[in-house]
């Protein structure tokens, strides 16, 4: 029986995996789609290893008939001899037994019998599923090459048009009554060349329709009401997002140091998971070590401070004069940072408490930023950034993990802020939680889900963000992501589109009106719109890459080593050192020693807790014993969101400066 449910089970996968079966299934009587000759040949051969294993079988069974009626003869011969009550009884038992296993052996014979039966029978439908599976592939891949062409096509008559319309004549007054015609007749057509994009069902239930040249024309000559709030400057229709602004791209500055572009190769190590539970027998679970084969060279202070890679849309954002457009901004560079996970799927180190990491880029692009572990149980890391481009960022980043089987969820606790000097303007949201696939079978992947809010507390303006997880059976583009962008009364201004790995576009809303119920039966908003805007673009990856732990150009350059950094910083972690150089042995009994030295260090400062309140005790002194406190930042009530969190006081980068770390703890 646990045969044949682990088959059942597995034809249910194969069932979920199939989108076409149920077609199949109700079209039993059509006629049978043609299979190449290797499927044909594969099936049968496949059969003709059944009936042989049917067989043996069915010679077994005949073994054990012969020879189970020859024990229950023996066994009748025996119960005719004179024999004590006790024997006797137990050679009725005996012979009981005997036939119950012969009815069980002839039962199983008829139960392969009927499998055979019933893999002969279904087999041309699964033939036929697969046919249909492998055209419509093929029928995909041709619909794909047909865009591909139309859209070189588009692309290139679109770089001729300027050259055209420039070198044209004017055209002569005669024509003058034609053109006109010829623009009325497009103006009444525009209801035919409008472009509609559908949401998708678990999207806001929304849906954006772009508007066409002549309908842009004749909306803004109208100043509808439904346009952002008469907004100076738009943006939609200007790339500059602001006038009198030149926008200098951060990539264009040159950087005042060569940073370095690759990283070691990560060595072909194989992982033996026994290997690594045979040495945990017998240990505490918190003792067990974790190998570094499970990581990635750096640390989870590291991967905080890539949140940065495209600091250049807050730069962007601090010259924006609208709050609206600088929202958009905002939300893209909220969704940017999680561009980097999707081939990341090692594990950074986790921090030791008080270990720190700088990222000094004030030279190069204005900004420099400090990350310090202020927390172990539960671990927790404090992270603020300045820039010298009108902003500061900060945020306290606590993970909570549960793991669910197949699977483990990730979720990030903590709000993230964002100040815009001279506006004001103050932005503060949440990160989605992420998610680890196929934790103990398959290849691993992540995805993120979940709702971002973002709200501008001086304004009350708000974005909300959609992450759509993935579905094998949804239609749309896989890590899609949607949002739209409201004033303070919750009329939208902004819709948002794009995927959390590529990119994200806004349209500016022109009208608005109620729609048709969707799937769930909610209502859908219909939003007109302008052309979409590119607002941020994932940055290629560095070559050799998928050899370099999949770092972007900003992540190799994050553990390179640099001079005057405090000596708690991530760079000079030994085992992290070790791992980045190939030197992985060495690199796991280095782990080793510093998360022994951690406990050690953890296990005295309890017992000194105790102390003191024994003390306290006994002296009934008032004096409350301080547990350990963070260096470079201490905890306070935020004014805006009321949670207590952890903000930064100050004195690190003038201890740089002076080169003087007496104040810090030998961690490593």
């Amino acid at each position: 029986m646990k045969g044949r449910s682990c088959w059942e089970s597995g034809t249910v996968r194969s069932l979920c995996h199939s989108g076409c079966l149920s077609k199949v299934n109700q079209d039993d009587s059509g006629e049978e789609e043609p299979t190449s000759q290797s499927d044909r040949s594969e099936l049968q051969g496949t059969l003709k290893i059944l009936v042989s294993k049917l067989d043996d079988l069915s010679t077994c069974n005949d073994l054990i008939a012969k020879h189970g009626a020859a024990l229950q003869r023996s066994l009748s011969e025996l119960e005719g001899l004179k024999v004590p009550v006790e024997g006797g009884e137990k050679i009725k038992a005996v012979n009981e037994r005997a036939t119950l296993f012969r009815i069980t052996s002839n039962a199983m014979i008829n139960a392969c019998r009927d499998f055979l039966d019933l893999a002969e029978t279904h087999s041309r439908r699964w033939q036929r599923a697969l046919q249909y599976e492998r055209e419509q592939r093929t029928h995909l891949e041709e619909t794909i090459e047909q865009l591909a062409k139309q859209h070189n096509s588009l692309e290139r008559a679109w770089r001729e048009a300027p050259t055209l319309v420039s070198t044209t004549p004017s055209a002569p007054t005669a024509n003058k009554g034609g053109s006109e015609r010829l623009h009325k007749e497009e103006a009444s057509d525009e209801d035919g060349d409008t472009e509609y994009f559908d949401a998708m069902e678990d999207s806001p239930a929304f849906i954006t329709v772009t508007a066409t040249e002549n309908t842009q024309q004749r909306r803004s000559q109208s100043n509808l009401s439904g346009a952002s709030g008469g907004q100076p400057n738009d943006w939609n229709q200007d790339n500059n997002m602001s006038p009198g602004h030149k926008d200098v791209s951060a990539k264009e500055l040159q950087p005042c140091r060569q940073r370095r572009t690759r990283v070691p190769d990560k060595p072909n190590y194989s992982l033996n998971l026994w290997s690594i539970m045979k040495n945990c027998i017998g240990k505490e679970l918190s003792k067990i070590p974790m190998p570094v084969n499970f990581n990635e060279p750096l640390s989870m202070l590291q991967r905080l401070s890539e949140d940065l890679e495209y600091h250049e849309l807050l730069d962007k954002a601090a010259r924006c004069d609208s709050s609206l457009e600088q929202m958009c901004l905002v939300a893209a560079f909220s969704v940017s940072s999680y561009s980097t996970t999707i081939h990341r799927t090692a594990k950074p180190f986790n921090p030791l408490l008080g270990e720190t990491y700088e990222l000094d880029r004030r030279e190069e692009f204005g900004y420099r930023s400090l990350c310090e572990q202020v927390s172990h149980h539960p671990p927790a890391a404090a992270h603020h950034v300045i820039s010298q481009r009108g902003w500061t960022l900060w945020q306290e980043i606590t993970i909570a993990s549960k793991f669910r089987g197949k699977y483990l969820s990730i979720m990030p606790l903590g709000a993230i802020h964002l100040h815009f000097h001279s506006s004001g303007n103050h932005y503060v949201w949440r990160k989605v939680t992420s998610t680890v696939h196929n934790i103990i079978v398959g290849k691993l992947w992540i995805d993120q889900s979940g709702d971002i809010e973002i709200v501008n507390q001086r304004t009350k303006e708000t974005c909300q963000l959609k992450f759509s997880p993935y579905s094998y059976f949804s239609r749309d583009v896989p890590r899609k992501v949607t949002g739209v962008v409201a004033d303070s009364g919750g009329q939208a201004h902004y819709v948002l589109s794009g995927t959390w790995d590529d990119k994200i576009e806004s349209a500016k809303i022109l009208q608005s009106s109620r729609g048709g119920s969707g799937s769930e039966g909610k209502q859908k908003t219909v939003y007109q719109t302008l052309s979409p805007k590119l607002l941020w673009k994932k940055y290629p990856l560095p070559d050799n890459a998928e050899n370099m732990y999949f770092f972007s150009a900003l992540a190799l350059t994050l553990n390179e080593q640099e001079d005057a950094v405090g000596v708690t910083d991530s760079r000079l972690r030994p085992d992290q050192r070790l791992m980045e150089d190939g030197r992985w042995d060495e690199a796991n009994s280095e782990k080793q020693r510093l998360e022994e030295k951690q406990r050690a260090v953890r296990r005295r400062r309890e017992a000194d807790a105790s102390d003191a309140l024994d003390e306290e005790c006994e002296y009934d002194s008032g004096k409350e014993y301080e547990g350990y406190q963070p260096l470079w930042f201490h905890q306070r009530r935020d004014s805006v969101t009321g949670e207590t969190n952890f903000v930064y006081k100050g004195g690190y980068w003038e201890a740089k400066e002076r080169q003087d770390w007496s104040m810090c703890s030998n961690i490593f």
